[in-house]
């Protein structure tokens, strides 16, 4: 068989049981993993950096005994920082900055004999849920390119959706990995708060790093290597099918307005499939929620990470930010960040404690809770875009810095800001572990992930219960239309 072929058919724990044994080389896996990335990033432009000649040295000493030996590996260009590459962010303010450690995230991940050749290109400071730079240019999603990969992962989503890797980096503050998993037909498993290492500086401790990936056990295994944490493997819980779950199909639209005619039929079509499998599902929702503080509670939260960023966890000798540096969108958080009161902010996390209180008293009733992921299908590039009317109501916002307009402002944009993505961030408030799961395409043939979650630190049952639908409803041959191999 063709090292090509090979690579089509493996996920990564394959890949790395053939290293094991002497079938491949993690040079030869490189060397096609480089390969097939440069056939496919003109057109889908997911590549923020490249490490290739260290790459090679890397494979020549990788280990054959970690659980991704010889794996190649892409890591996302926001968070955890890697010695020697551009740690950009997505954004011009950081273009020159190059760190000189490795993160305890990626030691971990490079013990594991994974090797990292290559950085994917993110949404400024991970702010959007599309991957549409002026730094980079717009990603594309392998399925249709006129779509995007879905942010903030969307880099990584996209090389993976593409077969370049089987598996890549992805971290997750609003829904940064199950974003793009649902809009390439991936699985993204965002893990309980704190479960992995993390970079700091986030208020509300939103955010968490893991990975995206075409099989479950490969997201699983990940886990296994990056975890904080000591307790059972996950891995071994992908292969058991669990006990019947109690499922809630939640059908509000939480921070948003309404779902379209293909989130609702993937919902329909996941909450038929557990029935099927021995499950009991329902429809209920946890009740006296006011969603519309909580979207603006993550609002101030991710103003606030940007103004850490930008200020007190700032890498770069450049401390003053210059107009032109940013985008209008990070422009509009740093506006925020330096006009919020603290007893707003004190109240926004009061919020998110109250959602968390609410859905960890929803879980003593349910097992899992089942919502669609997205709102709607991949949108076209660009579609998601600040209007010309709103990049110039930001510039006047930012240079008045009034903070009675900038706190109205604010509310404006926190009402609408979550219409496509409105189940994901809530999982991120309450620190509990959500997933996507690849199990629905629409009549355009675009794929649409519905999410599943559960209580804080029961990965096991997300694992278990992925593993299932996996084996009942296989998503592994799915193809896109443009896929990376030698034709």
């Amino acid at each position: 068989m063709s090292i090509s072929a090979f690579y089509d058919r493996s996920d990564a724990l394959e890949m790395a049981r053939a290293v094991r044994s002497g079938d491949v080389t993690p040079s030869e896996l490189l060397d096609e993993a480089i390969a097939r990335a440069e056939r496919v990033n003109p057109q889908l432009n997911a590549i923020a950096a490249r490490r290739y000649d260290d790459a090679r040295v890397d494979a020549e000493r990788s280990s054959r005994d970690g659980a991704f030996a010889g794996v190649p590996f892409i890591a996302k260009d926001l968070g955890p920082p890697l010695a020697g590459l551009p740690l950009t962010m997505g954004s011009r303010y950081f273009a020159g900055y190059i760190p000189t450690e490795d993160h305890e995230f990626f030691r971990r991940v490079k013990r594991s004999g994974a090797v990292v050749f290559a950085k994917s290109t993110t949404p400024e400071f991970g702010l959007s849920p599309y991957t549409e730079t002026v730094l980079f240019g717009a990603t594309r999603n392998p399925w249709d390119l006129t779509r995007t990969p879905g942010g903030s992962s969307g880099g990584s989503a996209a090389l993976c959706a593409a077969g370049v890797v089987p598996i890549a980096h992805g971290n997750d503050m609003g829904g940064s990995i199950r974003i793009p998993a649902s809009c390439t037909g991936l699985f993204g498993l965002k893990p309980s708060r704190g479960r992995t290492p993390g970079v700091g500086g986030v208020v509300g401790h939103a955010n968490i790093d893991h990975a995206i990936a075409r099989s479950v056990r490969d997201s699983a295994a990940m886990l296994d290597v990056v975890r904080s944490d000591d307790g059972p493997r996950f891995l071994p819980e992908v292969a058991r099918d669990p006990r019947p779950l109690r499922i809630a199909v939640i059908r509000g639209a939480l921070l948003g307005h309404g779902y379209s005619a293909d989130a609702r039929a993937a919902l329909d079509a996941a909450a038929s499939l557990c029935t099927a499998l021995g499950h009991h599902v329902v429809e209920d929702e946890p009740s006296g929620i006011d969603y519309a503080a909580m979207s603006y509670a993550l609002l101030l939260l991710f103003a606030s990470n940007v103004g850490w960023i930008l200020g007190a966890g700032n890498p770069t000798p450049q401390q003053r930010v210059r107009g032109g540096d940013l985008e209008p969108i990070a422009a509009a958080m740093l506006a925020i960040a330096r006009t919020i009161a603290l007893d707003e902010l004190t109240t926004a996390v009061a919020d998110q404690q109250k959602l968390s209180a609410a859905y960890e008293a929803f879980f003593e009733r349910y097992d899992v809770v089942l919502t669609p992921t997205l709102a709607a299908p991949p949108v076209k590039i660009g579609e998601l875009a600040l209007t010309r009317a709103e990049v110039l109501q930001i510039g006047v916002l930012t240079r008045l810095r009034a903070p009675a307009l900038i706190g109205r402002a604010a509310r404006e944009i926190a009402g609408r800001m979550f219409d496509w993505l409105p189940t994901t961030p809530v999982f991120n408030l309450t620190g509990q572990p959500a997933m996507s799961v690849p199990l629905h395409w629409s009549a355009d043939g675009l794929p649409v992930g519905v999410q599943f979650a559960a209580r804080r630190n029961d990965e096991a049952t997300l694992f278990a219960l992925a593993g299932q639908l996996e084996r009942a409803q296989p998503w592994w041959d799915r193809r896109p239309a443009l896929w990376s191999a030698a034709s």
